[in-house]
């Protein structure tokens, strides 16, 4: 590969990376009859006059495999929380004792666990695009270092690099839908 002229690979991987790390963030919020600190995170408390991460104004556990609790600090934002809870459109009825909030987490029927693995695809066709685009841009990248004086050998080699990267990353993508739509079907 020339040494005069450089494509930043380690920023294609940065951004495809970035991708994926996107997809585990949206895999996270899918709410799979299986508890996760996780699917309360994108939650908003109205705490102190602003929105904040419910995972701001309080711990939280999974103590039992269907079971979140977010113990809150401030007992006044109790009732904002659960609040906040109800309205998230998890479908879970929060349970109160005290400062903590309890979350059961009910099993999903048969339908609702099909539909939430068509949203699992739907987040992974997002990252495959992300990946994609990030493979054009090294591609486009490659193709100005072509028009200043790269070699068509090194041109082959650049090229071969960008879309093996692209290549693990589409499979990295593939292989987190496989392990979510199993955890999803999974009763």
């Amino acid at each position: 590969m020339s040494d005069e002229i450089d494509i930043d690979t380690d920023d294609l991987e940065r951004r495809m990376t970035g991708a994926m790390e996107s997809l585990r963030h949206e895999f996270g919020s899918l709410r799979t009859g299986r508890a996760s600190a996780s699917m309360v995170e994108p939650i908003m408390v109205d705490a102190y006059g602003s929105p904040t991460p419910i995972n701001q104004i309080g711990t939280v556990n999974v103590p039992e495999p269907r079971m979140v609790t977010i113990n809150v600090w401030d007992k006044a934002l109790v009732g904002k929380a659960e609040k906040a809870i109800r309205e998230s459109g998890l479908g879970i009825n929060p349970q109160l004792n005290g400062t903590i909030i309890m979350l059961p987490i009910p099993e999903l029927n048969e339908e609702r666990r099909r539909e939430l693995t068509k949203v699992a695809a739907q987040y992974a066709e997002n990252a495959r695009v992300a990946v994609r685009n990030v493979r054009r841009d090294g591609m486009d990248q490659i193709k100005k270092a072509k028009a200043a004086g790269m070699s068509e050998d090194d041109q082959k080699l650049w090229e071969d690099e960008v879309q093996s990267l692209t290549n693990r990353m589409i499979a990295k993508v593939d292989e987190a839908l496989e392990v979510k739509q199993a955890e999803i079907m999974q009763v």
